[in-house]
């Protein structure tokens, strides 16, 4: 790929000398501190900005401070805030070959509306009540996989639902009908059709679609942006970043109350975008695989495809899917396309997560 006109290759020697295997990258924000780590091995400078709320609650546009980072170790910057930034919105400026560039975090687990900043987040202020001791329900003999797309499962009039919540996270939370009077409706309906597995098709933040725009909106969730972050156009309020997060856990935790267990469709084997993608603009040509000629490898038939093999690419899938397993309480994974994807990351993959929950389910 070219990399501000200069062809970026890959070898063996870039990772001996870049490869980080420590798991903290991302914001991860405390009750008196927040540190902030970017893996960006080809930057000769990054800055973190960091931006207030504006009028309408959503996040501005212009950064009310910007703060050097510090270059650590195999390509990781580095800084350490010494207070709790939970709730505010950051990007970062990549600085190279006398380009700059602006770029979300690849690891963030918040963003503000369609993902244009990320959101540093206390991950236990998002929590509903009684969120730490939910666990799923017991394994059944038999697994029966019920696959539904978010919206779809509660968008219409008839569904029992209240309004605000139609095609909502929230809409798990609400009995809907058990009938016989009439059909059974929402959470009521899975748990009559004797599922023990639902396998909620792609809820992390995806692009194409305006999250601020009308509920006439639908895409099935296949373009991902932000892997970590659920998407928020399936949330109440897509203006605060914690919102989307506190209910597709309520989802999740409603799910389990009624005896279901929850897959996660995962969609690692491309992005939505290619040069623009955070991937791109923090590690240019690093992510993806390409063609001899420099353009995009597309077995996805998406634009591009992830190069999991590499080292950095393995870490990260196998981080996502542990983040989501420990903290959103997930039981499985549906992996899409997953013969794009590496066997020695699904393998690695599969063992995480079942150290983490030996009944979960993985299959593609």
């Amino acid at each position: 790929m070219k990399v501000d006109d200069v062809m970026f290759v890959y070898t063996r020697e870039f990772d001996e000398r870049y490869e980080y295997a420590g798991q903290n990258l991302g914001a991860v924000c405390r009750v008196d501190e927040t540190r902030f780590r970017l893996w960006a091995p080809l930057a000769e400078q990054v800055e973190l900005c960091l931006y207030g709320g504006a009028e309408d609650g959503s996040a501005s546009e212009t950064p009310l401070e910007v703060l050097p980072m510090n270059r650590g170790e195999r390509g990781v910057w580095e800084l350490d805030v010494s207070k709790s930034l939970h709730g505010t919105y950051y990007d970062y400026r990549v600085q190279r070959e006398g380009r700059t560039v602006q770029s979300t975090d690849p690891y963030a687990t918040a963003c503000s509306c369609n993902g244009r900043h990320s959101m540093a987040v206390d991950l236990r202020r998002t929590d509903p009540e009684g969120f730490q001791q939910d666990k799923p329900p017991e394994a059944a003999p038999e697994t029966i996989i019920y696959e539904l797309h978010v919206k779809d499962f509660s968008y219409d009039p008839d569904s029992g639902i209240p309004e605000q919540f139609r095609g909502k996270y929230k809409a798990f939370t609400c009995p809907g009908r058990e009938g016989p009077g009439e059909a059974a409706s929402g959470i009521a309906y899975l748990r009559r059709l004797g599922v023990t597995h639902v396998h909620l098709l792609p809820v992390f933040d995806f692009g194409w679609l305006d999250e601020a725009g009308g509920d006439g909106q639908f895409n099935w969730g296949y373009d991902p942006v932000n892997f970590n972050v659920p998407e928020g156009s399936y949330a109440t309020d897509v203006r605060d970043g914690t919102v989307r997060i506190r209910e597709c856990k309520e989802m999740i935790q409603a799910l389990h109350r009624a005896g279901i267990r929850v897959v996660l469709d995962v969609v690692y084997n491309h992005t939505a975008e290619g040069d623009t993608s955070n991937f791109s603009l923090t590690a240019p040509g690093y992510y993806y695989r390409h063609s001899d000629d420099g353009s995009y490898s597309n077995a996805s038939g998406c634009g591009n495809e992830t190069a999991s093999e590499r080292p950095q690419m393995r870490s990260f899938i196998v981080s996502s899917v542990k983040y989501w397993a420990k903290e959103y309480h997930i039981d499985g994974f549906r992996f899409d396309l997953m013969a794009i994807l590496d066997i020695a990351t699904m393998n690695e993959a599969a063992a995480a997560l079942k150290e983490i929950n030996p009944y979960a389910i993985v299959y593609g």
